[in-house]
């Protein structure tokens, strides 16, 4: 059973890659400027390829999950998502909420993470962190095989 288990994990994995593998892998991005990432994810969007959150998303980075149809997204077990309210710089470098900034991202992501946000006070300052069993209710589970980023 194990070993059709890691045969069919593979073979998920490689099928989402296709002959290119073309596999983009988030591991440790720690987001920055909001449209940054709109043009990022806008150009990714087209090209088919597979998204793997396999550590830490945080902040912008978060809108991979808006701009990438949730179908071309999975996770692993390491993945782990971090949300805060968009902010400005402030008098003397200080952070200050965007509202229109926070309501437009709050407004891309599916359903099933608004919901999860909401539950848990809404966008704020304080950073909120969505991982494990929560996440993969949420998306996919992937299974990663090194081969597969050799020629990534």
């Amino acid at each position: 059973m194990k070993t059709l288990t890691l045969l069919l994990s593979s073979a998920f994995l490689f099928a989402c890659a296709g002959d290119s593998h073309a596999v983009v892998r988030i591991v440790n991005d720690r987001g920055g400027l909001i449209q940054r990432y709109l043009d990022r994810y806008d150009g990714l969007k087209g090209t088919g390829q597979t998204v793997v959150i396999d550590g830490l998303c945080a902040s912008a980075c978060t809108i991979v999950l808006a701009k990438i149809p949730s179908g071309r997204v999975c996770v692993t077990e390491r993945a782990n998502l971090a949300f805060h309210a968009a902010w400005d710089f402030g008098a003397g470098g200080r952070h200050i909420t965007n509202r229109e900034a926070t309501r437009m991202m709050y407004s891309m992501y599916p359903a099933p993470v608004r919901s999860w946000i909401s539950g848990r006070g809404g966008l704020s300052p304080h950073t909120i962190f969505l991982r494990g069993t929560q996440l993969q209710t949420m998306f996919p589970r992937c299974y990663l095989d090194a081969a597969v980023f050799l020629r990534s």
